[in-house]
């Protein structure tokens, strides 16, 4: 770690110039105390880092410290920046490594790319946190601690002990074989499989993890796309799903289609609405979701769900009436 650190420091002073010891602190996220003791074993070690006093000292390293990589056009810098803006990496605890890992892209590319490269990748926007209403698109934190434990477990083919909070369920723990990790929307899984059956796990609801030194009992390879897919659809024709059948606005499609669990068909009608049969976890999720759009959407079936909303818009139209 203090590696790795020390690393991140010396990329900081290239791209940046003169940092006072606060200021390294704060991009580091450790104390001024330890930024002085790093900046110590560095200049021990040969690094030209050294000390500007006065109101706008501060520390810098000498001109010309520094390495280039080779081979990188500006279009394959480009991606690289643009590929480390996306959020996927917290997801797994890797959100760290990945801000060290490029500050070092930046810093090692030719000076005819760097600053071109990272200039063009400030004004792409990739993932942002809220969407055109405001809404905001809160990604599920998982302890760094835990979600290295899992990776390791997973890459190193070893058995996995996890003490996992199923919803609706005491926490209980668990010893599973992983076979892959995978992320959607934001939220990190677990796949994996326990006494031969399959299992998947949300990485937020694990609130301990053991890596074990027993072997996991798993195929040498995996189609993790193929196998998602295949949970995806065990989870959606199980348990209490409900199918709707709607009529849509299609400027209001991706709104309703994102609240579901899945789209079965989907057809244009005569008028320009689409016709859709969408699965949702229950018919409480489904009144819900169709309830927002208002009138731009219509329940066909099942006549259940039409009744539940029209006693729901009744209740409203009362509340509202007129004055008396």
């Amino acid at each position: 770690m203090r590696a790795d650190r020390l690393v991140s420091l010396v990329l900081l002073l290239r791209q940046r110039g003169r940092l006072t010891a606060t200021e390294l602190a704060d991009e580091l996220e450790v104390s001024t105390r330890t930024v002085l003791r790093d900046i110590e074993a560095l200049s021990a070690a040969g690094v030209p880092v050294y000390a500007e006093r006065g109101r706008h000292g501060g520390y810098a390293l000498l001109p010309g410290f520094r390495t280039e990589l080779t081979g990188l056009n500006h279009d394959e810098a480009l991606a690289l920046l643009i590929a480390g803006s996306r959020r996927g990496a917290q997801a797994f605890g890797l959100g760290s490594a990945l801000a060290s890992a490029m500050l070092k892209v930046i810093d090692a590319l030719p000076e005819s790319y760097r600053d071109t490269a990272a200039d063009v990748a400030e004004r792409l926007l990739v993932d942002p946190q809220t969407d055109l209403l405001s809404r905001r698109l809160i990604a599920e934190e998982v302890p760094d601690t835990i979600s290295a434990e899992i990776r390791r477990a997973v890459f190193a083919g070893h058995k996995l002990r996890i003490h996992y909070a199923a919803v609706d369920q005491t926490p209980k723990w668990r010893t599973v074989d992983p076979i892959g990790l995978v992320i959607v929307r934001d939220q990190g899984y677990l796949l994996a499989t326990r006494s031969g059956a399959d299992r998947t796990y949300r990485l937020s609801r694990v609130l301990a993890a053991k890596e074990l030194s027993e072997p996991a009992q798993r195929p040498g390879r995996v189609d993790l796309d193929r196998a998602w897919q295949e949970r995806s659809t065990r989870f959606r024709t199980g348990g209490d799903r409900i199918a709707v059948l709607v009529r849509v606005n299609p400027a209001r499609r991706e709104e309703l289609v994102s609240t579901a669990v899945a789209v079965r068909t989907e057809e244009t009608d005569t008028d320009g609405w689409l016709r859709l049969e969408l699965i949702f976890q229950d018919s409480r999720h489904a009144e819900w979701a169709l309830w927002q759009l208002t009138t731009d959407v219509e329940a066909l079936a099942p006549q259940s769900l039409r009744t539940s909303l029209r006693y729901r818009a009744a209740a409203i139209a009362t509340y509202y009436g007129e004055p008396s």
